[in-house]
């Protein structure tokens, strides 16, 4: 790269992201006129101050609803903005921070970012707020909002420094605050220190409910930069908490050693010794917190682990088609039907789970003799054969769909648009074979290029490199065009490629033989139309 100062780029404008995508919402909104907010310090003012009430909340686990944002907005506005506002006016006025300015009424937010070390443009996603359902005192259903990681990176980007640097820049203040006898600032840096581990805790916990969601759509780098921030948290941090809570409760027992009298106190060291025990008690919080957050770095692991294992399972499930193996079956052998029994009694039964029965322990174990042992009745089974013999098998299908999906991609992109019908009066005997190897293939592979309908090769290249990759036993659209366009260079330029179906075209007749009955079938297929586009 000829300029080094252009890497990582897409980060730092992430960071302006936030504060421009906050301005492009909130500017020439005719409510701030009518609330008495006409320049745009106010504004961003009164939207700061929404958002630390909201983090605030967030971070003691109180619910917070439109109506204690109003209630704040009352408040602060009578103590300090002296606007012209009724009860009614703040409810609507925070509504209008948090659903249009912090929300954009529900839709997805996005800032462009060029990334000039992969020489293209990238939309990072921008998000403010969350809500979630809770119940009051009185059941009754409410909504309250918390702060999303962007919401926190805002707000503590406006005093803070880089995320992996936060809390060990906070603890060298608090520890020379701490030697200066400057209690009073000394306790706002462990308040901040405590406030940091707290949202660690929360990115944690809401990583874990997005694996048990959906792991895939947690990425592996997500997943290793949160277990890298883990590690910086937990390291030595309980160590440096306990010394240096030590050193608070010591000096809180020579400023008591040294006044026994706690009502002669001059105001001064009343004030010291008021700040050293609020000290002790959140540096006690803090050590609580520590513990929170390694119990939940080991969960972490464990619910990845478990998720991943579970999708893995997913692809040793072996599944049929009820009309070819059970229905046809059936018809071709009534009789059939006086077994059916057998056929499902798997669904129905399970295998018990085993327990270890203790008892058993304590009894001598009988040694079985092997009597009247015939040789020639060993049957062998090699697992491995086997399993080779299975690959082979998925690879020999994979090929088909792949030949039939290089035909149409080979022919599209020579041609930029052209029809099915088009394509198949063009192909030579051999082509054709490939094209249709057999009537299921080929027609699952246009009913998902039909739903589908518009394939961006960019964005499944940047989701292929992203998530983790499974080995292919099925055929996937997406990923087998990828391995296509890799195959053939001179096809790089292809960026899109659309599918349409083409309803008012006459049908398209394809003489085929099916694989299941062994007889020529005649196909009726719709038109459709294929473009390929470079941009």
């Amino acid at each position: 790269m000829q300029y080094d100062f252009l890497k990582a780029f897409p980060k730092r404008m992430k960071c302006v992201g936030l504060h421009a995508m906050l301005q492009a919402n909130s500017s020439q909104k005719s409510i701030w006129r009518q609330m008495g907010f006409e320049g745009l310090s106010e504004q961003m003012n009164m939207i700061f101050s929404v958002l630390l009430f909201i983090m605030e909340q967030s971070l003691k686990e109180e619910i917070c609803t439109m109506d204690n944002i109003a209630a704040f907005i009352d408040s602060i506005n009578g103590q300090y903005y002296k606007k012209s506002l009724g009860s009614d006016d703040c409810h609507e006025l925070g509504d209008f921070i948090v659903n249009v300015v912090l929300s954009n009424e529900g839709k997805p937010m996005y800032f462009a970012a060029y990334n000039y070390e992969e020489h293209k443009q990238e939309d990072l996603h921008i998000s403010y707020v969350n809500n979630k359902i809770v119940y009051d005192e009185q059941d009754v259903r409410r909504t309250s909002y918390f702060l999303t990681d962007d919401g926190y990176n805002l707000l503590l980007g406006t005093l803070e420094v880089e995320s992996n640097l936060k809390l060990s820049v906070q603890e060298i203040i608090f520890s020379l605050h701490l030697q200066k006898q400057s209690y009073d600032r000394a306790l706002d840096d462990v308040k901040n220190i405590f406030n940091l581990m707290r949202i660690q805790l929360q990115k944690i916990q809401g990583a874990m409910l997005r694996i048990r969601r959906n792991a895939l759509e947690y990425s592996v780098a997500e997943y290793k930069q949160l277990l890298q921030e883990n590690l910086d948290t937990i390291d030595k941090t309980k160590v440096k908490f306990l010394g240096y809570r030590k050193n608070v409760q010591q000096r809180v027992k020579e400023l008591e050693e040294q006044n026994i009298n706690i009502h002669v106190l001059s105001t001064e060291d009343t004030a010291k010794l008021h700040n050293l025990r609020e000290i002790d008690q959140y540096l006690g919080r803090a050590i609580d917190e520590y513990q929170r957050i390694l119990n939940s770095h080991f969960d972490l692991k464990k619910v990845y682990e478990v998720e991943l294992d579970k999708l893995t399972e997913l692809a040793l499930v072996q599944r049929f088609n009820l009309r070819t193996e059970l229905y046809e079956k059936i018809l071709q052998q009534p009789e059939c039907l006086e077994e059916l029994a057998v056929f499902f009694s798997p669904l129905f039964n399970q295998n018990p789970d085993k327990a270890v029965n203790l008892n058993n322990f304590l009894e001598p174990q009988r040694v079985h003799a092997l009597e009247d042992w015939d040789d020639e009745a060993i049957e062998t089974y090699d697992a491995e054969e086997w399993e080779k013999e299975q690959r082979r098998i998925i690879a020999e299908k994979l090929a088909l769909y792949e030949d039939s999906l290089t035909v149409i991609v080979s022919h599209v992109v020579e041609k930029r648009q052209l029809k099915l019908s088009t394509l198949i009066g063009e192909l030579d005997e051999d082509e054709r074979c490939a094209l249709v190897p057999t009537i299921g293939i080929f027609k699952e592979i246009m009913v998902e290029l039909l739903k589908i309908n518009t394939l961006d090769i960019a964005s499944l290249r940047a989701e292929r490199a992203e998530f983790i990759q499974e080995e292919a036993n099925d055929f996937h659209l997406q990923g087998m065009l990828l391995e296509i366009l890799d195959k053939h260079p001179r096809w790089q330029w292809l960026k899109k490629l659309q599918v349409e179906r083409l309803p008012e075209a006459k049908p398209i007749l394809l003489r085929e033989l099916d694989e299941q009955s062994g007889l020529l079938k005649n196909i009726r297929c719709s038109d459709v139309m294929f473009r390929a586009s470079g941009e």
